[in-house]
Order: structure tokens, then C-alpha cells, then sequence
């Protein structure tokens, strides 16, 4: 691991506790979703059946997909991708299913496609690096992070040319 590799990964875990997202004071538990239904219980939230009496709250993921505030994006360009766009979708797809398994927090929010590029909101930043470095080991090209100085975000792009 480089000294970038551990800076990036120091700025993720720091970012996650200036993140406004996540509660600054603890949900009473149970909790459920009211929009995705997850149960924030023993400090976390999981796919858990709801108890009777439980709480409602909305968790951290549906409030970023409704205020339409993500916490990453990840951009696909370059030639390559016009030739295997859905097998990289569904790479990203299959990949988001898995986490969410486990982690209901994470999810693509939204798939937008513009001038050869594919555009995708995430609702937390670590599912965008694992999707953008899955795409770069499948298909090889170039992997960039970016985090503005004053922004919360990360971006992640990937470009392959040939």
C-alpha cells in the first residue's frame, strides 16, 4: 500500500464522522425505517424484522435519496465502455446487491448517462471506491479519487480509452 492508498483511506473513515447524514445523537432502539424498512438496533443498521413498538425514523440512505444529496459519485468514460456498458452496469449492480446485503446504508441511488459517460450517486462513499476499483480490475484503465477540500464528497472516475 502507497502512501497515497493510506491517505485516501485515513480521508474516508475522517470524512464519515463530519458526515451530516449520520445521526449526532443516538436513535433510540429499535428503530425502523419508515421508507426501506432496515431496524437501527445495538448501534447499527441491518435487515432485521421490525419489533412491535418499535421507533420510525428515516436511516441515513433513504434521507440522502430523498433530499437528492449523495455521498459519492462514480463517473465511467472513455471508448471502452460504449462496448461494454451493461457488463460494467451490471458489474455495479451486482456488487451494490451484495452490500446491501449486509450493509443497508449502501446503495447506488441513481444511474444517469450523458455524452458517453455514465454517472453514478451513491449513498456512501466506501460502495463507489469498491465499484470503481472492481471496474478497474475487471477491465483494467485508470482510477481517480477526489475529495474537494470543502466538500464532503468523494468522486470517483474511471476512464479506459481502448
Amino acid at each position: 500500500m502507497t502512501n497515497k492508498d493510506v491517505s485516501r483511506h485515513d480521508r474516508l473513515l475522517q470524512e464519515l464522522q463530519h458526515d451530516p447524514y449520520h445521526a449526532k445523537l443516538k436513535l433510540k432502539e429499535p428503530t425502523v425505517c419508515s421508507e426501506c424498512g432496515a431496524v437501527f438496533h445495538k448501534g447499527r443498521w441491518s435487515w432485521a424484522a421490525a419489533p412491535a413498538g418499535a421507533h420510525q425514523a428515516l436511516c441515513p440512505a433513504c434521507l440522502r435519496t430523498r433530499d437528492e444529496i449523495p455521498a459519492a459519485f462514480l463517473t465511467l468514460r472513455g471508448a471502452f465502455l460504449s462496448g461494454h456498458r451493461d457488463e460494467i452496469l451490471h458489474l455495479a449492480r451486482h456488487l451494490e446487491e451484495r452490500e446491501r446485503a449486509e450493509h443497508p446504508l449502501k446503495r447506488i441511488m441513481a444511474v444517469e448517462e450523458s455524452n458517453g459517460e455514465i454517472r453514478l450517486s451513491f449513498t456512501e462513499a466506501h460502495l463507489a471506491r469498491n465499484i470503481g476499483e472492481a471496474v478497474r480490475d475487471a477491465y483494467k484503465g485508470e482510477l481517480d479519487y477526489h475529495y474537494a477540500d470543502e466538500d464532503i464528497m468523494l468522486r470517483v472516475t474511471w476512464t479506459r480509452d481502448a
